[in-house]
């Protein structure tokens, strides 16, 4: 799969996650790329994704920056 199409099916699973009502926990960076854990608003349920293109991972930083303004 080229790094484009990477990028673009990484990049709709975060935004399907995000749609859902779901926010990101934590990130942990490690050599294969992130793991992300999302949870949703009731803090019931957990979703876990490997975010492994680096523009994805750009992209769910830029997410992150934002939820984290919101929630100040």
């Amino acid at each position: 799969m080229s790094e484009h199409l990477q990028f673009l099916a990484q990049r709709e699973q975060i935004d399907i996650l995000i749609g859902k009502g779901y926010r990101i926990q934590s990130v942990k960076e490690h050599l294969n790329g992130a793991t992300v854990e999302f949870f949703d608003a009731e803090g019931n349920q957990q979703e876990t994704l490997l975010v492994g293109n680096a523009n994805a991972r750009k992209y769910l930083s830029s997410l992150l920056v934002k939820q984290n303004q919101l929630s100040t």
